[in-house]
């Protein structure tokens, strides 16, 4: 799980591996383009609509995106998002995933991230994803998932 051995960037800019934050707790990464954008800005949106459901579980919600921890801070602040965000400045962390990879855009192929999302149980092991995803209705889909994941451990 070398995954858990890649270092992020909290919201203050502190550098962090990934386990810190994920051992100990169900979580959900969901790894995103771009802060203040159409689609992650609905996916955000929708993951904070229901942050209070993924907390009654014990779940936490994180989006992981290349932009700054200024950026985050942001694009929090500005639509009031209730969901932790990290900064892979470099992919890393997107690479070690698979969550990221060739794209199109008006017939341009180009390398970003590509929108997915990963259930982590509190060992840290992936026990549910979904690469390529739409995020409309998008955190929803996951929330069922996730109570199925937890009814299944208990």
């Amino acid at each position: 799980m070398e995954y858990l051995d890649v270092k992020v960037l909290d919201e203050d800019g502190e550098e962090r591996t990934l386990g810190e934050f994920v051992l100990g707790k169900w979580t959900i990464l969901y790894f995103y383009p771009k802060d203040n954008t159409p689609g992650c800005t609905t996916e955000a949106k929708e993951f904070s609509g229901l942050s209070d459901e993924f907390k009654g579980l014990g779940v936490q919600v994180i989006g992981v995106s290349r932009d700054s921890p200024r950026s985050h801070q942001r694009f929090k602040e500005r639509h009031a998002l209730k969901v932790q965000l990290l900064s892979d400045p470099d992919a890393r962390l997107h690479k070690v995933l698979g969550a990221w990879g060739k794209k199109k855009s008006y017939g341009r192929e180009y390398e970003g991230a590509i929108r997915s999302t990963f259930v982590l149980n509190p060992e840290g092991e992936i026990v549910w994803k979904k690469i390529n995803v739409r995020a409309k209705g998008h955190a929803a889909k996951v929330l069922e998932e996730v109570k199925k994941l937890i009814n299944r451990e208990e």
